[in-house]
């Protein structure tokens, strides 16, 4: 086997290997003789077909089936042997056969790049720190109330938080537009669901009251024909209704699959699962500010065959919100690769660093940790040994966890090398996704 390789342009490698003859050849020859062997033809007994017929009715499927087995066989080799780690699938072009001289292939394909790690030392790092407090806790109560909240009708003018049933019409410049018009819709006054001022324009109105409201579509808004555009809504509101929250009781209680008797161990248990979120959230938190500075501290060339497996996944990931309906979707139209680019290059770009401090610091996976993530993760079950066993009976599952792991010691590693500043927050602040 001859190999010569070729840098054409960045990470893009032309690999050209050559197969001798005598090997490309003598395997044609064999398998065309062991073909020979079981091959029935018109004319032939079994067995019985001359070699040269053989060749002339299948020479052709056999030297294509042998280029195949052969690139498979010596492409892994030919990369092992020049050291050399492929970025993706090769492109892999067979150039012309000629006989008695073997054959050429050439791969085309993208290699990792060469990560050379600069200086972590001194980052600064923002440590936010919080507790869950009664009101925190109280607020969480409310809002597990109002998910089990039922609605009933009242004699009096809508106020905030109240659900109301209305007819609606839209115009602009006198003229009904498309969207903009419904009739019996359910509306919580409050929700944000409609544009600015629409659910306002509603408060203080009693059933069986109208109200034409002047109203501004926002400059961001989705539909070109209606940016910035100056309309009236006509409302008719058919019902008011207010919210009835339920009791702290035991069927409350097991409405969150929690099989507790009373308020004070409901609420311990909502507590702790706050304090968990805020845990969470924390960790992310510091996290995503090392992954920042760690992306800001190196510039790294990042193969196109990656960054386009990256979006693939973020595409899909976004699919599966779709459901069912995915399979009857375009979803390269409907999420085109400029929506994931930059998640994409962000995500393999801190892949590639990350991986580099993992070999130089010769980061092993902990696996005190993993068990400790296992049992965190099963905790929220009510079998949690189940749950335990089931991910250690699953080496995908696992392996997941490992990966999640390594980074978050990778992430400890930097945070050593970090200037850390603690910083005085509150639950919802630290809860708050770091986009709001």
């Amino acid at each position: 086997m001859q190999v010569s390789i070729e840098t054409t342009e960045g990470l893009e490698r032309k690999m050209t290997v050559g197969i001798p003859a005598e090997q490309f050849d003598g395997e044609v020859e064999k398998r065309l003789a062991e073909a020979a062997k079981t091959i029935r033809l018109n004319g032939f007994r079994k067995g019985k077909v001359p070699l040269k017929v053989v060749k002339q009715r299948f020479g052709l499927g056999v030297r294509q089936e042998v280029m195949g087995d052969l690139i498979n066989q010596t492409f892994p080799k030919a990369v092992q042997e020049n050291e050399i780690k492929p970025a993706g699938q090769p492109s892999i072009e067979p150039l012309e056969i000629k006989d008695g001289e073997g054959f050429q292939y050439v791969a085309t394909f993208e290699v990792y790049p060469e990560v050379t790690l600069n200086s972590i030392e001194g980052f600064e790092i923002e440590k936010l720190n919080a507790q869950v407090t009664d009101a925190d806790l109280d607020k969480m109560i409310d809002i597990l109330r109002k998910q089990q909240a039922t609605w009933k009708s009242v004699e009096r003018a809508a106020q905030t938080e109240d659900k109301v049933n209305i007819d609606f019409v839209g115009t602009k410049d006198g003229e009904e537009f498309q969207g903009g018009s419904a009739k019996g819709q359910d509306l919580v006054l409050g929700s944000g669901r409609m544009i600015p001022g629409f659910e306002d324009g509603i408060i203080g109105l009693s059933a069986g009251e109208e109200k034409a409201i002047p109203l501004t579509f926002p400059e961001d808004y989705h539909s070109e024909e209606l940016k910035g555009a100056a309309v009236e809504f006509k409302i008719t509101v058919n019902s008011v209704s207010e919210q009835e929250l339920p009791e702290l009781n035991a069927d409350f209680f097991k409405a969150f699959g929690t099989e507790v008797e009373d308020e004070a161990a409901f609420r311990e248990e909502v507590k702790a699962n706050m304090e968990r979120e805020l845990k969470n959230a924390g960790k992310n938190k510091l996290k995503t500010q090392v992954m920042d500075k760690l992306i800001e501290a190196h510039e790294v060339a990042l193969p196109k065959a990656l960054v386009a497996g990256e979006i693939d996944v973020l595409r899909q990931q976004t699919a599966q919100q779709f459901g069912g309906r995915a399979q009857n979707l375009d979803l390269r139209s409907l999420l085109p690769d400029t929506m994931f680019e930059e998640q994409a290059k962000r995500r393999v770009s801190l892949g590639l660093i990350v991986s580099e401090i993992v070999k130089q610091q010769e980061i092993k996976v902990d696996a005190d940790k993993v068990r400790e993530m296992v049992d965190e993760i099963a905790s929220t079950y009510q079998e949690p040994e189940e749950v335990v066993n089931y991910y250690y009976g699953n080496q995908q599952l696992l392996a997941g966890i490992e990966s999640v792991v390594l980074e978050d010691q990778v992430v400890d590693f930097v945070l050593s090398k970090s200037t850390i500043s603690e910083v005085e927050s509150n639950y919802e602040d630290v809860i708050k996704p770091a986009s709001v």
